[in-house]
């Protein structure tokens, strides 16, 4: 599951061209929208699309997406539960 964690985080980064972070920006429980990490609507379309490319997730209620981009653990938490 770490290696996954560390995975997410690098994809999270690469995506969100996030240029001033770095792994260790990322605690696994820290949030990413809101006073956390701080990213936004716009940022969650790209996860959906990251998802979709690099782990073959598929996220069709954005209602869902809330819940699940809360931070790296529950990212890593719905792939691991819902990968093929």
């Amino acid at each position: 599951m770490s290696e996954l964690k560390v995975k997410i985080k690098e994809k999270l980064i690469e995506h969100l061209n996030l240029e001033d972070f770095n792994q260790d920006d990322f605690k696994d429980d820290t949030p990413l929208f809101g006073d956390g990490i701080g990213l936004d609507s716009i940022d969650a379309l790209e996860i959906i699309v990251m998802l979709d490319r690099e782990f073959d997730i598929k996220i069709s209620n954005p209602e869902e997406g809330a819940k699940i981009f809360q931070s790296v653990n529950t990212i890593a938490e719905y792939i691991k539960n819902n990968k093929s």
